[in-house]
């Protein structure tokens, strides 16, 4: 069953905060957690709280454990624009739009597939398999070029090189 947290009226703008939310789309809940406290971004913080107040609600409201969610959906859009003036020259005023985020997090279990178990043959069906795989022919691979020789960088005299840079031809 799917957890769903959500943010409201973040003021970063959602072009900044989508870099940090596309980090941990798809991740395990821990590592999520992980990537958010070392990236260097502002809005990493915000969406770290709001991974944590999931996991909260995942473990308190639905009795989920925290080791088995990943995050399986992050959305990130576009809140109100608080609009503000800055005066220029000659009397003018420009218009700057302060954004805003609302960002989604969903977080959901992850499916254990069932392992399928082997299929215990007769001896005989075993021996008849074997005869089978034998009988067919061996497929023909293409056979790989060999590698062409590499120049190697010729070093020039009375100059000691300090970078490593391959000079080719002369």
């Amino acid at each position: 069953m799917p957890v769903i947290a959500k943010l409201r009226n973040l003021r970063i703008a959602p072009r900044k905060t989508r870099l940090v939310v596309d980090l941990i789309r798809g991740k395990k809940l821990t590592e999520a957690q992980t990537i958010l406290n070392f990236a260097t971004k502002k809005a990493a913080l915000p969406i770290l709280k709001l991974l944590k107040q999931a996991e909260a609600n995942a473990k308190n409201n639905l009795q989920l454990e925290a080791s088995n969610l990943f995050v399986a959906k992050a959305t990130v859009d576009e809140g109100r624009k608080l609009k503000r003036w800055r005066p220029r020259a000659r009397g003018q005023a420009y218009e700057i739009q302060k954004k805003t985020s609302h960002i989604t997090l969903v977080l959901d279990e992850i499916k254990k597939t069932k392992r399928k178990k082997k299929e215990i043959l007769p001896k005989k069906e075993i021996i008849e398999k074997e005869k089978i795989e034998e009988r067919r022919p061996e497929s023909k691979k293409p056979k790989m070029k060999p590698e062409l020789e590499i120049k190697t960088p010729r070093k020039e005299k009375g100059i000691k090189r300090i970078f490593k840079r391959q000079i080719f031809g002369g």
